[in-house]
């Protein structure tokens, strides 16, 4: 590509064509010529041209309809043409700046405004290739911009996928500690994270809220690390001292998940105190009724029970999941939150897939501390009604 401004000469008139060309090259400028608009057209399309200088009355395609083709290219548009024309015809001139025409010289023209309106044109077209250039430069500065930004934000989503996870993985394992002493499983944690999840959906809560209970739902019973080896491990039936200790592991959970300003472990602190609360009152440790307990604690309740019904005890093998869903079902109104049970209805069949996907280890036990009031109902022995769940 030539450093010089180029100049393409259009007319049917060769002396014409000499006459202007040898005028511009002696001004410095690279001059092209054509006798045609058809030979124009040609020249544009692999040639860049600076201005063009155009004769109207040619044969074939005239300098008008050379004009309107020029003007109606994308890529050639921003090309200005200066009609040369003998006519005085105020009807052709109209014409032609209605289809775009940029400029107009009288045939012949005198030298030196040929020279200072190719001058003045030749500027305009630099500037309006100045403004291209910066554009397409902001347009990649932007696109290249876009996609390190588009890049940093999938590694950031990434990085954050693998920070929760191995969050939720500490979560599990430190829930699992605390419950070591009766070999809860890390089966049964997750499950409990997974009812919830999908009882929260079913209610109307949003991803976020979902996702909150998954990470809070799994120390629901943290607070009994706090509860005597000699009580927590019993085979038998607690005499009533022994009760009202078993029941401290709500609160010690409270105390242990106590602290300012964090989303989910304020949840799961909320989860711990009330998840052994009753819709009618009558569990425990605050003895909160209806809509006095929080959303939470209503809907792991319900997840916790099913668990523990569904789960093999030291003193009881694990009930059909049909049957432990019955029991949580008869619940409802009296243990259970009406809504709550509705929702674990709704999902049952979800439910009932987690419980398979994510069995216990082979020879684990669970805690006796999920147990419902209503053993008898389910042929559960003593030391599980006893616990009141």
């Amino acid at each position: 590509m030539s450093s010089q401004p180029t100049i393409l000469v259009t007319d049917d008139d060769p002396p014409i064509r000499t006459v202007l060309s040898d005028i511009l090259a002696g001004e410095g400028y690279r001059v092209l010529q054509a006798s045609s608009g058809r030979e124009t057209l040609d020249l544009l399309a692999h040639d860049e041209v600076d201005v063009v200088l155009l004769d109207i009355n040619m044969p074939g395609m005239d300098g008008l309809e050379t004009t309107r083709r020029i003007k109606g290219e994308p890529s050639l548009k921003h090309i200005p043409v200066v009609i040369v024309t003998g006519l005085e015809d105020t009807k052709s001139r109209i014409e032609a700046l209605k289809l775009g025409a940029d400029d107009f010289l009288t045939k012949p023209p005198h030298m030196a405004e040929l020279i200072a309106r190719v001058r003045s044109l030749i500027k305009v077209k630099a500037y309006h290739d100045h403004l291209l250039n910066y554009q397409k430069q902001l347009k990649d500065t932007v696109e290249q911009r876009t996609q390190e930004l588009k890049k940093t934000l999938t590694e950031l989503a990434q990085t954050n996928e693998r920070l929760k996870r191995s969050s939720l993985n500490t979560i599990y394992c430190l829930s699992r500690a605390a419950e070591y002493k009766d070999e809860d499983t890390a089966a049964h944690i997750r499950r409990i994270g997974e009812y919830t999840r999908i009882i929260g959906r079913e209610i109307g809560m949003s991803e976020y809220e979902q996702e909150m209970l998954i990470y809070a739902t799994p120390m629901h019973d943290i607070g009994k690390i706090g509860i005597p080896d000699r009580i927590l491990l019993k085979p038998g039936k607690l005499d009533p001292e022994e009760w009202v200790i078993m029941q401290q592991h709500t609160v010690f959970g409270g105390k242990i998940l106590t602290v300012e300003a964090d989303g989910f472990l304020e949840l799961a602190r909320s989860i711990a105190l009330t998840h052994h609360e009753r819709w009618d009152g009558s569990g425990y440790p605050q003895g909160l009724a209806g809509e006095k307990i929080p959303v939470a604690g209503r809907i792991t309740a319900v997840a916790d029970v099913f668990d523990a019904l569904s789960s093999d005890r030291p003193y009881k093998k694990a009930l059909p999941l049909e049957k432990s869903a019955s029991i949580v079902i008869g619940e409802r109104g009296a243990h259970f939150d009406p809504q709550m049970v509705d929702a674990f209805v709704a999902v049952q069949e979800e439910i009932f897939t987690i419980r398979q996907n994510y069995k216990d280890e082979s020879g684990s036990t669970l805690s006796r501390l999920g147990e419902v009031k209503t053993g008898e109902q389910a042929g559960i022995s003593a030391p599980a009604q006893q616990q009141g769940g």
